[in-house]
């Protein structure tokens, strides 16, 4: 697909996406990654390439060490492909899945880094403290799974597609919740999520009542690039009250990722650029995959809608991706 006309969207990926050795690559490679990962050390007061390359007392699965962590390595990436494409491509708007919406407002320039470091360590630093339960991902569209999931005094914590919303409650709930789905739908298995807690549901009310204070000693300034919000499904509005606002519901609302890509379609963006993390298998970061393809691709073709995706999350599919773009500009 030659895109010519570019209406650029850049989305970054959230819990889940974060792997021991994460960024090993680019920090030995390139210059700019290195300087993000000392940045990032310096403000949180240990060493991040550390804890992100060899986890030696196992914390990188700890909310509070896995969210800056992950925001330094979409961030690195961010700066690398700028590097490799002499930063000539100009997102219209950002988007990120649930803790990757700071790091899309980093990259839309409305937050700093440093104090997106600052919010993350303390957001995730609250999670794991007052925050309780699990979370679990059905292939069952929303009005289906809700009624069943209340129930079980579970919630909606995640409308990713069409037919995947996730689910968050207590561990005990979710596995009665679980036994029910897959008795009266044989087909659809459920996925307990690895996270700490009922992420995005009213298990998190209190830690984001600790949040509030925390948002409102931060500044905003949203004047460059549009940021899609998670708890409301389209673009932030661009006075930092609303921000803070949708930051602090977000904690314990269900993330609207599919509306935020029904909105950029809507847009008519036509480049859309993925930026850390990884799953899969592998256990060096050239084997892993883009976080956020399948749901990105499948909402694609339901929307019928043309788009080039590309993802950059090692050293590797960076080089392709700035080649790519090189090519099409």
């Amino acid at each position: 697909m030659l895109v010519c006309e570019q209406k650029v969207l850049y989305v970054f990926p959230g819990q889940g996406s974060q792997y021991v050795g994460m960024g090993s690559d680019l920090y030995h490679q390139y210059a700019s990654a290195k300087k993000i990962y000392e940045e990032a050390s310096d403000v949180l007061g240990y060493d991040v390439a550390e804890l992100a390359f060899n986890d030696p007392q196992q914390q990188l699965n700890l909310t509070r060490f896995t969210q800056p962590v992950l925001l330094t390595h979409s961030i690195a990436c961010l700066e690398v492909f700028r590097d490799l494409t002499d930063d000539r491509l100009t997102p219209v708007m950002t988007a990120g899945h649930s803790l990757g919406e700071y790091s899309a407002l980093v990259a839309a320039e409305a937050l700093s880094f440093q104090s997106a470091l600052k919010l993350v360590q303390k957001r995730g630093e609250l999670m794991g403290t007052y925050g309780e339960g699990e979370m679990t991902a059905f292939p069952l569209d929303i009005d289906t799974i809700r009624p069943i999931a209340e129930r079980y005094h579970c919630a909606i914590a995640g409308c990713n597609l069409p037919q995947q919303t996730v689910v968050g409650g207590r561990g005990e709930d979710l596995a009665l919740l679980e036994r029910e789905v897959q008795e009266q739908f044989a087909r659809k298995r459920p996925v307990r999520l690895k996270t700490e807690g009922a992420f995005h549901t009213y298990y998190m009310v209190e830690a984001a009542l600790h949040y509030r204070s925390v948002l409102e000693a931060v500044e905003f300034d949203l004047s460059k690039v549009n940021v899609l919000s998670n708890f409301t499904g389209v673009c932030h509005k661009p006075d930092p009250v609303d921000i803070r606002a949708s930051l602090f519901f977000q904690l314990f609302h269900p993330v609207l990722w599919h509306s935020n890509l029904q909105t950029a379609f809507a847009d008519g963006i036509n480049l859309i650029i993925e930026l850390g993390g990884g799953i899969g298998g592998a256990t060096e970061p050239e084997g892993k995959r883009p976080n956020l393809e399948g749901m990105i691709k499948k909402t694609l073709r339901a929307a019928d809608h043309e788009a080039l995706y590309l993802a950059g999350i090692n050293e590797q599919t960076l080089g392709n991706m700035a080649t790519v773009v090189g090519a099409i500009q």
